[in-house]
């Protein structure tokens, strides 16, 4: 398989210095460390929002650093944890003084590592909370939602942190909301096909030409069944009674919805997706508040999508509303 690399061990160094170059308007690089920090790092007085993990899922993570998100991100190599020591150090060098909330995806790995940089950060007297994103209704079943993997619903709860820590609240007030959003959100993913790790230049699994995977994880988890590619409308009517029959949604509730590439499905895809999806939510008796459609949480060049969708109260509203500026979103203030 074809890849524009130069060696595939600096797969995601380079790309970390890459993303660093092209938006010094948002982002700087930690010197000698897979990591960014927003330009104007520390901000002191402010809560500091830690986030990373594998790369691999452009632009999520590094991508939504910057004002009204995340303050910092350390990425690992191709779908592995970044390890303690990077962890710590991009978080001492973006602490405020107003302690630290470590929010990533639930990855044993990513568990792990991040507890151990959080327990050196406390050596030091950093204060430190944790949040991880379980959206990932494929699982696990929920009375296990703890268990539960973190997909493309990160980006939604990192976007309610930031908005959150912005407006002045202390690392408590961060993190409730954090969980708010976190609690407020489900996820499902189909994968069309594997993505190709470019170290090995081979797939991680095999799909027939016509059969699809529902409920893959974004680093090619296995789902909750395999079965023939149907019809968009079909397929995504499916997943979202899946979604809502897991969710605290009910009749008249709005919500914020991301339709979620995952690398290699075309946007008009897409956008057939969600409007699949829109008639769905109609009839469920939902309204769609906000919506996002494209590629923000990938998984190198996989071919599928998730949909994710939160349920809305008024502060989840004002703070998915709140401005943001990020290499990969850029949001001014939204007063609907």
């Amino acid at each position: 398989m074809k890849k524009i690399v130069n060696n595939p061990n600096d797969f995601a160094r380079e790309a970390i210095e890459g993303l660093a170059l092209a938006y010094p308007q948002y982002i700087r690089q930690i010197p000698g460390v897979q990591a960014v920090l927003r330009r104007d790092a520390p901000v002191l007085g402010k809560v500091t929002i830690l986030t990373g993990g594998g790369s691999g899922h452009e632009p999520m993570f590094a991508g939504y650093v910057g004002r009204g998100m995340a303050d910092v991100s350390v990425a690992g190599n191709v779908f592995a944890s970044p390890p303690p020591p990077p962890i710590y150090e991009a978080a001492k060098s973006a602490h405020g003084g107003a302690g630290v909330l470590f929010l990533y995806g639930n990855y044993s790995g990513d568990v792990l590592n991040f507890d151990m940089a959080a327990e050196m950060l406390e050596q030091e007297n950093i204060a430190v909370k944790t949040v991880r994103v379980t959206d990932d209704v494929a699982s696990a079943p929920p009375e296990l939602l703890h268990e539960r993997r973190g997909i493309a619903g990160d980006l939604l709860v990192i976007k309610v942190a930031g908005a959150r820590a912005e407006e002045g609240a202390n690392l408590a007030e961060v993190a409730a909301a954090a969980e708010k959003g976190n609690l407020c959100t489900r996820t499902m993913g189909v994968a069309l096909g594997s993505c190709v790790i470019p170290a090995s230049g081979r797939t991680i699994f095999q799909l027939g030409e016509q059969e699809i995977e529902i409920g893959m994880g974004i680093h090619g988890e296995p789902g909750v069944q395999r079965g023939p590619l149907k019809p968009a409308d079909q397929l995504v009517s499916e997943m979202a009674a899946r979604i809502l029959d897991d969710s605290p949604m009910k009749v008249g509730d709005e919500v914020a919805v991301l339709v979620n590439g995952l690398g290699a499905t075309p946007l008009a895809e897409l956008l057939i997706v969600f409007r699949g999806l829109a008639r769905s939510l109609s009839e469920s008796g939902l309204t769609i508040w906000r919506s996002l459609v494209g590629n923000y949480v990938s998984s190198l060049d996989m071919a599928g999508f998730s949909i994710s969708l939160m349920r809305l109260d008024a502060d989840l509203k004002r703070w998915l509303a709140a401005p943001a500026e990020t290499p990969a979103l850029m949001q001014t203030l939204d007063s609907r």
